[in-house]
C-alpha cells in the first residue's frame, strides 16, 4: 500500500517514521524548505521508546502519484491549501484519513473528494518539533484511531488495521469513531482554552485562586456546546477527561499554547471559533469561551 503522509511535523512525522521503521511504503508531502532539511539530515525521533531516524522519502506538490492511502496530519489552517496540494493523489481506490484538531475538517474533505473516500482518524500524542526539525516525544503516549464514519467495521478498516499493526504505535480500530472525536475535541479546546487564556500550564492554573472555577466553567460551557450539537455523551469518558484536567499534580498544555507563545500561527478557528459557530446556531450562552476566542484572534491580528 502507498502511503502519502502530508505533512511532517510532531504529528505526521512521527507516525510517518514509525510506519517507514516498519517497513511500509511512506512518503511524505512536504514543503520546499522542510524537504531540503529531511533529504540533508534524515528524520530523527527522539523518544523515551527509543531514539530512532529514517531516511525519508520526501516530495513536494508538484511530485506527487496516486497514493493508496493519504494521511492528512496538517495544522487547520493550512487544510485548505493542503486540499488542492493532494488532488493529484487522489485516485478512485484512495483513502483519505484526516487528522486534524476538531471536526469541521470532516465536511470539507466530504465536499472536495467524495463521502465515500474518507474515512475517521485522530491521533493521541505529546510531540513537538526540535531545534534542528527533529521530532522529540514528550511521554510514552502515541495512539492513532481509526474507523468508518458511520461505524461500520468494513474490510478495508480491517486492512488498514492490518497495515498499523506491528509499527511500534498503539493502533486502534474503533467503530465510535464519532464519540472519540467529540471527546478529544473536548480535552484539546478545553485544555488549549484554558492554558491559552491564563497563558500558563494546567498546574499554574490550579494553584491560582479562581483557576479551578475558571477549568469547571470553560469544560461545562463546552460539554454542552457538544451537546447541544449532537454529541452523545458517555458520562464515564467525560468525567476522566475533567479528572484528567483538573489534577493539580500534572502540569499539561497544548499544542495551542505551545504555538502561541513561540509566536506561531494558532488554530483558533478550528479549535474555538467552530464551537462557537456551533453554540450560536444551538443558542448555547459561551461567555468564557467567547472571550478566549477574543484573545486568540487579538493575539493572531498582532502577529
Amino acid at each position: 500500500m502507498r502511503i502519502l503522509v502530508v505533512g511532517a511535523g510532531a504529528t505526521g512525522g512521527y507516525f510517518g517514521a514509525r510506519l517507514a521503521q516498519a517497513g511500509r511504503d511512506v512518503t511524505f508531502l512536504v514543503r520546499e524548505r522542510r524537504k531540503q532539511q529531511l533529504d540533508q539530515q534524515g528524520l530523527q525521533v527522539r523518544s523515551p521508546l527509543g531514539d530512532f531516524a529514517i531516511t525519508p522519502k520526501t516530495r513536494l506538490a508538484s511530485e506527487l502519484e496516486t497514493a493508496d492511502l493519504i494521511i492528512l496530519t496538517v495544522k487547520s489552517f493550512a487544510l485548505e491549501q493542503a486540499l488542492e496540494d493532494i488532488a493529484p493523489a487522489v485516485g478512485e481506490q484512495t483513502l483519505i484519513m484526516p487528522i486534524l484538531n476538531g471536526m469541521r475538517h470532516i465536511n470539507l474533505l466530504r465536499q472536495r473528494f467524495g463521502a465515500e473516500k474518507v474515512i475517521g482518524g485522530l491521533c493521541k500524542i505529546h510531540a513537538t518539533l526540535g531545534p534542528q526539525g527533529e521530532i522529540v516525544q514528550m511521554s510514552p503516549l502515541h495512539q492513532i484511531y481509526y474507523g468508518e464514519l458511520d461505524g461500520e467495521n468494513s474490510a478495508r478498516l480491517q486492512a488498514l488495521d492490518a497495515l498499523f499493526s506491528g509499527c511500534g504505535v498503539d493502533n486502534i480500530l474503533t467503530e465510535n469513531l464519532f464519540s472519540d472525536l467529540w471527546e478529544k475535541w473536548l480535552l484539546l479546546s478545553t485544555l488549549g482554552a484554558v492554558t491559552s487564556l491564563s497563558r500558563g500550564n494546567t498546574q499554574q492554573v490550579l494553584q491560582s485562586p479562581g483557576g479551578e472555577i475558571l477549568l469547571q466553567g470553560l469544560f461545562s460551557e463546552i460539554l454542552e456546546v457538544m451537546r447541544a450539537d449532537g454529541y452523545q455523551e458517555r458520562p464515564a469518558v467525560t468525567a476522566k477527561i475533567y479528572e484528567t484536567l483538573n489534577n493539580p499534580a500534572t502540569p499539561m498544555t497544548s499544542s495551542m499554547y505551545r504555538d502561541l507563545t513561540q509566536g506561531n500561527a494558532v488554530e483558533a478557528d478550528h479549535i474555538i471559533g467552530d464551537l462557537l459557530a456551533r453554540a450560536a446556531r444551538n443558542s448555547v450562552p459561551t461567555p468564557l469561551l467567547n472571550a478566549v476566542y477574543v484573545n486568540l484572534c487579538v493575539y493572531q491580528r498582532a502577529r
